[in-house]
């Protein structure tokens, strides 16, 4: 997803300073250890001693004990959040121009934690080595650490460690899902807590739920997109963790002809946004993205056969990867497409 407007969208079918005094201190003082292997009991892995996790760019992160001052990429700091995992910063979308927290924040109380960017490429150094951090969580989409500015990210990673959890490449819905748990679990989440227990029974049933849903409305095409000033984007269902997820239960994606550079979409002018027709419209719904108010004065967009007969769904563009925000992402979804009708 989208570096700029334009070069963020061709990460992910649409995805987003000095700093010099003080560090040298805060690298003193959150220098890492030595690997071992955490609690691997379902109670978590908040064990006294040395703390590792490998990630999925293939490192064995090493702490030298259980990280306590976690500083990580907003979505992923929400996730962690539903396990009972509090962070003390966050960097990425956290906070509307109103004031508010941004979708990507989740159930997180914002106050509580300290925004070192609130946009891509924007990640304060000399905020984060104040932190004092034990331990940097993002996700990965081609084994970058997501919304880690290029131009600073050798000064940050000299400060903590860093983990990746993988929602490209190869990575589905629910393998994402379970790689964040077992950070949470390492971290000191109990996965046995009733809460996420309901959560991840919620989940199955909800993903059963679609299924059924694509079984019985059999042939409702969908057209992932998302709408800025000057372009439509027509996202393919091949390259994002939670489409390919939806896909393997059924859902019947349209797939964009010609793929800009990147592979993750197809940009069309809005003159031509109604190349594709579709039954079903799912909907960027990240701040940043003209929403469907927004765009009712796009002519094109007005005609589009879904946008004509209402059938139009938030896609939560970056999901939250804990069981509770993606059980709903499952829900919303079968009840669209149970209750849409052809007209593609």
């Amino acid at each position: 997803m989208p570096k700029s407007r334009s070069s963020l969208l061709t990460r992910r079918g649409l995805i987003a300073a000095g700093g010099a005094l003080g560090l040298v201190a805060a690298l003193t003082a959150c220098g890492g250890g030595d690997a071992a292997k955490g609690d691997d009991k379902d109670k978590g892995g908040a064990a006294s001693g040395p703390w590792t996790f490998k990630d999925d760019l293939g490192k064995d992160v090493s702490t030298k004990s259980t990280p306590k001052n976690i500083v990580a990429f907003t979505g992923t700091a929400a996730a962690l959040y539903d396990y009972g995992i509090q962070v003390k910063g966050v960097f990425g979308p956290t906070k509307t121009a109103d004031g508010k927290p941004d979708v990507q924040a989740g159930s997180m109380d914002i106050s509580k934690v300290e925004i070192l960017g609130n946009v891509y490429d924007e990640f304060n150094v000399e905020k984060y080595a104040a932190l004092q951090p034990d331990l940097l969580v993002t996700n990965t989409w081609d084994g970058t650490l997501w919304y880690v500015p290029e131009a600073s990210k050798d000064k940050i990673q000299q400060l903590a460690p860093a983990a990746a959890i993988s929602v490209g490449g190869d990575a589905t819905l629910d393998k994402a899902l379970a790689r964040t748990a077992d950070l949470a679990k390492a971290l000191g989440a109990d996965l046995n807590a009733k809460k996420t227990v309901d959560a991840k029974a919620r989940f199955e049933a909800a993903a059963a739920k679609l299924r059924e849903a694509t079984k019985a409305n059999p042939g409702i095409k969908v057209l992932v997109g998302s709408g800025s000033a000057d372009l439509f984007y027509v996202s393919t269902p091949k390259t994002s963790a939670d489409l390919k997820y939806f896909e393997s239960l059924g859902v019947e994606f349209i797939t964009p002809e010609k793929l800009d550079e990147g592979g993750f979409f197809e940009s069309l002018s809005w003159e031509n946004a109604g190349k594709y027709k579709a039954d079903v419209v799912l909907l960027d719904n990240r701040t940043g993205t003209l929403q469907p108010e927004d765009l009712k004065a796009k002519a094109t967009w007005a005609e589009l056969p879904a946008v004509k007969a209402g059938q139009i769904t938030p896609r939560v563009t970056e999901p939250i990867y804990s069981y509770e925000k993606c059980a709903q992402l499952l829900e919303d979804l079968a009840k669209s497409i149970q209750g849409a009708k052809k007209v593609s």
